[in-house]
């Protein structure tokens, strides 16, 4: 039952493993040279890693989960898209890099659209890849595929949120304080405005109109009071929350 449970939990890397064992089989000298391959990409991963958590582990800790809100939060707007193109553009490393910041990120209250948009531009138009690529293929062809690739970004950002919520990414924070992914809902009906809610939570509510509204779904275990005593105190008695998991 172990050996499932591990299988189950690392299909991937299992899959792997066996392309891995039939290459070995059926073409040796392929796998001495994947091999090799591998290893190479290991060392450089073992370089530029750590460095990476250490510093997402830091912004974990010191970095505020409103300022992150404020700059990449869904309720950002255009300013949060502009922050993400930016944050991927000045970027450097190769994008493997990126996973572990844009998964702090998310865990800090940033929106599906943003991460996306920081993940595809470090990745193809970022500052020093576009550096080489003028030297090499000119500025008009540099020029071009810079909009064109700029443009389809925030497109598969704003369709990426649309398909995909922050309930569906695995939520697990970079510090080992296990955040949840839980659905919080309220029913802005019968909402009598009086912005209870929003004074106990403000990370997760907000009036609009005099009607209360959920703003953030991710939610830390230090939070869980807050989110429970705004259930406490609603007068109306609105607020809903239940773990999906």
């Amino acid at each position: 039952m172990k050996i499932q449970t591990i299988v189950k939990n690392n299909k991937f890397l299992v899959l792997v493993l066996v392309a891995y064992a039939v290459v070995a089989i059926l073409l040796p000298n392929k796998f001495f040279q994947s091999l090799g391959n591998t290893w190479y990409y290991l060392k450089e991963m073992l370089m530029i890693m750590p460095v990476i958590l250490l510093l997402t582990s830091l912004i974990t800790a010191w970095v505020p989960r409103k300022t992150i809100e404020n700059a990449f939060g869904s309720h950002a707007g255009i300013k949060g898209s502009i922050f993400a193109f930016l944050l991927g553009s000045f970027s450097a490393g190769p994008i493997y890099a990126a996973f572990p910041v844009c998964k702090m990120l998310l865990n800090k209250g940033a929106s599906i659209a943003n991460v996306v948009i920081i993940l595809s531009t470090w990745a193809v138009i970022k500052i020093p890849m576009l550096i080489t690529e003028n030297k090499f293929l000119g500025p008009e062809f540099m020029i071009f595929r810079w909009i064109l690739t700029t443009i389809a970004i925030f497109l598969m950002g704003f369709i990426t949120a649309k398909l995909v919520k922050p309930r569906d990414v695995p939520n697990d924070a970079l510090d080992g304080s296990l955040l949840k992914e839980e659905a919080l809902t309220l029913e802005p009906d019968y909402c009598l405005g009086c912005g209870i809610c929003t004074k106990v939570a403000p990370h997760h509510f907000r009036l609009v109109n005099k009607k209360a509204e959920v703003i953030s779904q991710v939610i830390a275990n230090d939070e869980l009071l807050d989110i429970k005593n705004a259930i406490e105190k609603c007068p109306a008695a609105i607020i809903h929350f239940y773990d999906q998991h």
